[in-house]
């Protein structure tokens, strides 16, 4: 029986860092689920106040992400009266570089969101993305940073949004039994080019899934078990005619996938 218990998550910001850090604890215990409650944007001391009353119907754990003192100073009085366990996540990175560097910091609220040119070449990344998806743009793939190819269904698309937006332009090629890929990507111009695998069992349980929420047939050639080897035997054959890099998602989540891609174009020195 799963265990379950509140978690408020109040962020003076977006809130990514509060739920990545809450998901990635949560994850290293079994048969627990947490309740999240989440206030984003929380920059008032009337915002902070709506906050406390939800945390206070429903009591549980604060993690928080708050720059302003005189809010942080509030947040964490109400916790120690109402003995609420409170954390402030990001402070202990925080200290640690404050001592290494000997500079204090300047608790600037979503400072990770200048807008500034690295925030633009994300979003021209990010573009990028979007117009290479699903075999398009073709004539200019040489300007990828890495082009993801593999089969229908072998999250291409999902992977190359997330690269996308952490500024690394990447464009995903479908490929087709019996149609050659883009002759760009067989020449000396091409992108990294890295070939997403998978099982076939997996393969064939996705696309049942998709055809099925879809409300279509998932009885028909494109998820059936013996079409999809042949169509996995002739990819991988590709890849390794090629020489492409290869990574198996059958098992991957699309974060863990684009995580091994990013190791590989700091390795070849081109992330």
């Amino acid at each position: 029986m799963d265990i379950y218990f509140n978690v408020h998550l109040l962020s003076d910001s977006t809130g990514e860092t509060l739920n990545a850090v809450m998901r990635a604890a949560c994850a290293q215990f079994e048969g627990i689920s947490p309740l999240e409650h989440n206030y984003y944007l929380v920059r008032s001391q009337r915002q902070l106040d709506r906050a406390l009353q939800e945390i206070e119907s429903a009591p549980g754990i604060v993690l928080y992400t708050i720059s302003d003192e005189g809010l942080r100073k509030t947040l964490e009085d109400w916790c120690s009266q109402t003995h609420t366990p409170v954390l402030p996540v990001i402070d202990p990175a925080v200290d640690v570089l404050s001592r290494y560097l000997g500079l204090r910091s300047n608790r600037s609220v979503a400072g990770q969101y200048k807008v500034d040119s690295t925030y633009f070449s994300r979003i021209e990344a990010l573009n990028y993305t979007l117009a290479h998806d699903d075999g398009q743009g073709v004539e200019d793939l040489h300007e990828a940073d890495v082009a993801l190819v593999g089969v229908s269904r072998t999250s291409k698309t999902p992977t190359c949004v997330y690269l996308g937006n952490r500024g690394i332009k990447a464009a995903n090629v479908p490929l087709v039994p019996g149609v050659d890929p883009p002759e760009i990507l067989l020449g000396p111009n091409a992108p990294l080019v890295i070939a997403l695998k998978i099982s076939p069992k997996r393969l064939v349980d996705i696309r049942r899934q998709r055809l099925i929420s879809i409300k279509e047939d998932p009885n028909t050639t494109y998820a059936s078990e013996e079409s999809i080897r042949e169509e996995l035997t002739w990819a991988n054959r590709l890849f390794a005619r090629m020489k492409w890099k290869t990574i198996d998602v059958s098992r991957r989540s699309v974060e863990e996938t684009a995580a091994a891609i990013l190791n590989t174009l700091s390795e070849t020195g081109r992330g």
